[in-house]
């Protein structure tokens, strides 16, 4: 169970440090506590979160392999075209966790294959499709709204 600590008669087993001293309770039994809010640390975000905060509180993400060819032609697009905006680059080769966010990505979009790009929190497509989008003036209207 991530965040939490189990308490049992006022220790804390998984840390040493004293919360507060619970009623006394029966032998064995146990009360949870949330060690995490929001000022201190939290518990390792879920693949659905990592991929949906990149795609909500940013104008553009780009999940991408850094090796890929085509990830560097849409990323080169952007930085060529859009020098202004700043977008969120998550490489999934360079993250442990990069498998299961390719595959959350291909259940939510059907698309299996990087780069794997939104703007404004649409889908835009990998590079063939960014590149078209570019080309059609589409791209342009998708990153200014």
């Amino acid at each position: 169970m991530l965040g939490l600590a189990w308490v049992r008669f006022g220790l804390l087993t998984a840390r040493t440090t004293r919360l507060y001293n619970p009623p006394r309770l029966c032998s064995g039994t146990f009360i949870s506590v949330n060690l995490f809010s929001a000022s201190t640390s939290k518990a390792p975000m879920s693949v659905q979160e990592i991929v949906e905060n990149a795609i909500d509180n940013n104008k553009i993400a780009i999940f991408s392999k850094s090796w890929c060819p085509y990830c560097k032609k849409a990323k080169a697009l952007f930085a060529a075209e859009f020098p202004e905006e700043k977008p969120l680059v998550i490489e999934l080769d360079e993250r442990e966790d990069g498998d299961q966010i390719q595959q959350y990505l291909a259940n939510k979009t059907g698309q299996t294959s990087v780069p794997n790009i939104f703007v404004n929190k649409q889908q835009v497509g990998g590079n063939d499709k960014t590149q078209a989008a570019f080309k059609s003036g589409e791209l342009k209207r998708l990153v200014n709204l």
